[in-house]
């Protein structure tokens, strides 16, 4: 069944005038009044509705019922992902939403070869919300994953720390599946490097600030590898698939 993300209050009985991406989509996949598409607006749960009306700028839907169903994650996970080249971050944030991670924070290293302006760093913002929201219809979440704006990883490391903070790198001599293994589900922060890793420097200072050096294997993964693998590790040790 059709999914789309509507960025306004919903509720059982509304007749609602979809907004216009939404209609344009319809209009393009050819529904038709009386198909039925399911809604939701991040806040949990979803509505299943009924086409009322399809036009090819316009299209009305009547909510039907209300289905509590939730398909996130029994435990958070944050990606702290240091920005990659190219378009590997939407590939990145798109399969990591996939997996249930519960926010993103893009982070400035040494070695990102991506460096963004204030207006480039908002556009990209903008852009990956959409990411975020086209993963959510695509997967079945019923809540949408939160994006923090770039920061220096050195600052980053500052802040506050919502449980413990995993480094994937290949200098650790513990791996991911052992440390998951032994601490069990708990609200998590993945630290991945860019192309090339963090520096050493850095990721010394990150262990000065509390972070775990966690290996993921005897392999070493490209950037866009690594964070996916980690969270489908966590998946299949603490519950989620």
């Amino acid at each position: 069944m059709p999914r789309f993300y509507i960025d306004a209050p919903l509720a059982t009985g509304q007749l609602l005038d979809l907004p216009a991406e939404v209609a344009h989509h319809i209009h393009v996949v050819r529904l038709a009044p009386g198909d039925a598409l399911t809604l939701f607006n991040g806040t949990g749960g979803q509505y299943e509705a009924e086409l009322v009306e399809v036009g090819k700028k316009r299209a009305t839907a009547e909510i039907k019922a209300f289905d509590g169903r939730e398909a996130e994650l029994p435990y958070p996970v944050t990606l702290a992902q240091a920005l990659p080249e190219g378009t590997k971050m939407d590939w990145i944030i798109e399969k990591a939403v996939e997996l249930g991670v519960t926010a993103v924070q893009p982070l400035a290293a040494r070695r990102c070869v991506v460096r963004l302006s204030a207006e480039r760093a908002q556009k990209k913002l903008e852009h990956w919300q959409g990411v975020i929201v086209a993963a959510a219809e695509q997967s079945g979440r019923n809540r949408l994953a939160a994006l923090a704006g770039p920061v220096d990883f050195r600052d980053w490391l500052g802040t506050p720390a919502t449980g413990p903070r995993l480094l994937l790198s290949p200098r650790a001599t513990a791996s991911l599946v052992e440390w998951g293994s032994q601490a069990g589900p708990q609200p998590v922060t993945l630290l991945v490097g860019p192309e090339g890793g963090f520096t050493d420097e850095e990721e010394d200072a990150a262990v000065r600030a509390g972070a775990t050096m966690v290996s993921m294997g005897p392999r070493v993964l490209r950037t866009e590898t690594a964070a996916l693998a980690a969270v489908a590790m966590l998946n299949g040790l603490w519950g989620g698939m």
